[in-house]
């Protein structure tokens, strides 16, 4: 964190966010190597920062509508099929390329 940020939160008269995305672009790879095998995921899209609500959520309702067996603390990896979930954001959100 820059100290930019850490600024703002004690200023008083700090207006809203305008509700804009970051023009920030990310990509995360992942490749593991497993016993003379490699598998491969890729997730990419801009402002990474707002795709975690919309997975916070798809967990959140597949837990409440019964979609997802598991019960107690969780991590969303726990709730579904990881894979499915991440399809299920859709392109506005987020971009995966899955074995």
């Amino acid at each position: 964190m820059t100290l930019a940020p850490l600024k703002e939160l004690g200023e008083p008269n700090l207006t809203p966010s305008t509700g804009v995305r970051s023009a920030q672009r990310f990509l995360v790879e992942v490749v593991v190597h497993a016993g003379g095998r490699q598998r491969r995921a890729v997730a990419r899209g801009q402002d990474i920062y707002a795709v975690t609500a919309p997975i916070v959520v798809e967990a959140a309702e597949r837990i409440l509508d019964g979609r997802s067996p598991a019960t107690g603390v969780l991590t969303v990896g726990e709730v579904s099929d990881s894979a499915d979930l991440l399809r299920s954001l859709g392109p506005e959100h987020l971009a995966v390329e899955l074995p």
